[in-house]
């Protein structure tokens, strides 16, 4: 069965999102988008499940290496169906006890997108006002990783911060944005 038929609904919500924040994507076009999504049906169930989960996932640019389009979880806060998770798997595997339900790079993989990077992050913000009572994991540096922790951010003060804690860490108001290229 066509992607496009089962995806009608999350076609429409997508559209009706596009249209209402043209800022984020000046020059692209709805139809040449739809159509990509259409002959991809497993980059259309990723985008079911930032959307499922409370993403708001919306269109922000072209990779100009890849040509691909890049969408970002544009809720206005941290997506509610993705927080009190800790980092990855080795911090989960860590906690003893009040283990967190997941964690941040597993259910992302799951999900078929990647944590937002540092320099994404910073390039939401360009886009609107974004985590002002919440805050997301970022993707970490390996070198941050290996010695325990993690990094996240916010925006407070009309400022992104960005901050770090240990990666098994995990609190009500933390959950991760993604990135999904198509």
């Amino acid at each position: 069965m066509a992607a496009k038929n089962n995806y009608a609904e999350l076609f429409q919500i997508l559209k009706e999102r596009f249209e209402s924040n043209i800022n984020r994507h000046r020059g692209l076009k709805w139809e040449n988008i739809q159509n990509k999504l259409s002959k991809n049906s497993k980059k259309c169930e990723s985008l079911l499940q930032m959307e499922n989960s409370g993403g708001e996932p919306d269109v922000v640019g072209v990779d100009p290496k890849s040509g691909e389009y890049l969408f970002y979880d544009c809720a206005a806060e941290s997506p509610k169906g993705r927080r009190s998770f800790c980092y990855d798997k080795a911090a989960l595997d860590q906690r003893k006890e009040h283990k967190p339900k997941n964690n941040a790079v597993d259910a992302a993989a799951s999900m078929g997108i990647e944590i937002l990077n540092e320099g994404q992050y910073r390039e939401l913000q360009k886009l609107g006002t974004f985590d002002t009572k919440t805050s997301s994991w970022l993707k970490t540096p390996e070198t941050i990783r290996k010695s325990g922790g993690a990094l996240f951010a916010d925006f407070r003060y009309d400022t992104v911060f960005i901050y770090h804690n240990g990666a098994e860490s995990y609190y009500a108001a933390r959950g991760f944005r993604g990135v999904l290229r198509v």
